[in-house]
């Protein structure tokens, strides 16, 4: 099992969607802990931590990627934005 680091920016339709809270993992198998977030009626930030096997991982990342969502990959090095 891998951890990675990621920060998430939703465009205003998706917000409405539970693609970290549920999909990830009911359709890749993944654990998703969300870090920290900032919502409002227009975008949502979420700083995420997803477990999982590497491929699992990765196919979530391009799954929310298809969807608009843009992901970009923190390191540990990296603050994420809403510290």
């Amino acid at each position: 099992m891998s951890i990675r680091k990621f920060f998430c920016t939703f465009p205003q339709a998706l917000i409405q969607e539970p693609i970290i809270s549920h999909t990830l993992n009911a359709d890749f198998g993944v654990v998703p802990n969300i870090r920290t977030a900032s919502i409002t009626d227009q975008v949502a930030m979420v700083a995420v931590e997803i477990e999982g096997d590497l491929e699992a991982i990765e196919k979530s990342v391009n799954y929310m990627r298809e969807r608009g969502v843009t992901v970009d990959e923190l390191t540990d090095e990296q603050e994420h934005p809403l510290a």
